[in-house]
């Protein structure tokens, strides 16, 4: 499991307004490429996308599936594809004007990725990559 979090200086609701404009999220994301939904909503449980996902020469597309939407507190998904898992964004109010937004994220990696030693392998890099995602998220407000 990898976690990841900062103190975003915006209420959680402003926070939770952005975040849930799914879309948006390969605008803040560094491995995030390119977004494509394949369910007719865009938003809440049961939103199905498509994400061209790129670390370094590793191109590949996730199939993801919102299985929690718990405005403006969580936001929770389910990995299908060449990579399977979960993640979660949990926000909480920081006082009356910050938000800490924790995010989760347990990837299984392919046996001919190296399985549990490749994503053991692979963590620290994805933990910079979605810190990185956090700082640019951050930025967003200011």
């Amino acid at each position: 499991m990898i976690v990841v979090s900062t103190e975003i200086p915006a209420p959680r609701e402003r926070v939770w307004a952005d975040v849930a404009r799914l879309e948006s999220h390969a605008e803040w994301m560094a491995d995030a490429h390119a977004i494509e939904f394949r369910s007719p909503q865009r938003e809440g449980t049961g939103t199905v996308m498509d994400v061209e996902t790129r670390v370094g020469p590793l191109r590949t597309h996730d199939l993801i599936e919102v299985v929690a939407w718990e405005p403006p507190e969580r936001m929770a998904v389910r990995h299908t594809g060449l990579f399977t898992g979960s993640g979660e964004f949990v926000l909480e109010a920081a006082g009356a004007a910050a938000t800490r937004f924790t995010w989760r994220e347990e990837i299984r990696f392919p046996w001919y990725f190296g399985g549990p030693l490749g994503a053991w392998a692979a963590a620290p890099i994805l933990r910079r990559i979605w810190k990185g995602n956090l700082r640019r998220l951050a930025d967003r407000f200011g």
